[in-house]
């Protein structure tokens, strides 16, 4: 289903089809219903709670909503509050600058409460920490802001 969200999106967005698979049926789109519903409210709540990764639920709740519900996957995309990043996200592949640090810095708090929790254990911290390393290189290698045409 092709839809557009200039008719319901924010003033200041640039109009652009967005190209939704189809909706799933019966159990499966239920389930991917609540699968995004539990998503957006851990999304939620990383945005207000420090150290927990918002934005990541938020654009996974918005990939269950593409599956299971086309309305609530253009309430989410076009929403006043998370909007904007999603579609940042989607549209050109950016991480804004603020979010990065954010999530290197909760991953390096995560890393020193991980060490502190085990300390005769080096297996636990040590594996936890190399797979943070590898998220926040992903992370800060992403782009920042959108690139200039021209």
């Amino acid at each position: 289903m092709t839809h557009d969200p200039a008719n319901s999106a924010p003033r200041g967005t640039e109009e652009t089809e967005i190209e939704l698979p189809a909706e799933l049926c019966g159990a499966a789109k239920l389930g991917l219903q609540v699968f995004g519903f539990v998503c957006l409210a851990v999304g939620i709540a990383g945005v207000i709670l420090p150290g927990l990764p918002g934005t990541v639920f938020l654009l996974i709740a918005l990939w269950a909503f593409s599956r299971s519900s086309h309305r609530l996957h253009l309430w989410l995309y076009s929403h006043p509050r998370f909007g904007a990043g999603l579609r940042a996200w989607h549209r050109h592949r950016v991480i804004p600058t603020r979010a990065k640090i954010a999530a290197v810095a909760a991953m390096t708090l995560a890393a020193g409460l991980l060490i502190a929790a085990f300390p005769g254990n080096g297996w636990i911290p040590g594996i936890s920490i190399a797979v943070m390393i590898a998220v926040a290189a992903w992370i800060v290698t992403r782009p920042g802001r959108i690139a200039d045409p021209g």
